[in-house]
């Protein structure tokens, strides 16, 4: 899995102008899940995104986690970090999941968000989504259980 990490004051996702999804402080993390991916890279991302510290506290800037916080979190499903463009001009995305796994990844993820007490919101998987951002600090981080 591969995930997109930032760090936010405010981030929101829309679908066909409807507001899907907002938060206030927090972490939007876009999510992509390939084909050789389980539960299994589900559970250490989640995890690595829960325990990150990226927050500013009394120690200094990187020293509290969005728990620690208690932030919230906007997740948002993105097959395009699988994109290769190693040849010609048009990525290609062999390595993604089909949606099917992907959707059902995707929706672990969520529940395993959930069951933190944190508000997490999402946008809608397969959508065309509009996402709008205040980074925080600039904040952001690639992740991927793959390395």
């Amino acid at each position: 899995m591969k995930a997109i990490v930032q760090r936010v004051s405010q981030a929101s996702v829309s679908v066909s102008g409807t507001l899907v999804g907002s938060i206030n402080k927090g972490l939007l993390v876009f999510l992509g899940v390939s084909q050789n991916d389980t539960e299994q890279e589900c559970k250490k991302i989640v995890s690595k995104i829960l325990n990150m510290r990226v927050f500013p506290g009394d120690k200094g800037n990187f020293c509290e986690s969005i728990q620690d916080i208690q932030g919230s979190i906007l997740l948002v499903s993105q097959f395009t970090l699988y994109g290769d463009t190693t040849k010609g001009t048009r990525p290609g995305f062999s390595k993604a999941a089909s949606p099917e796994k992907a959707n059902e990844l995707y929706e672990k993820s969520i529940e395993l968000f959930k069951q933190t007490g944190l508000k997490t919101e999402t946008g809608k998987f397969g959508a065309d989504m509009d996402v709008q951002l205040n980074n925080d600090g600039p904040i952001t981080l690639i992740l991927d259980t793959d390395i």
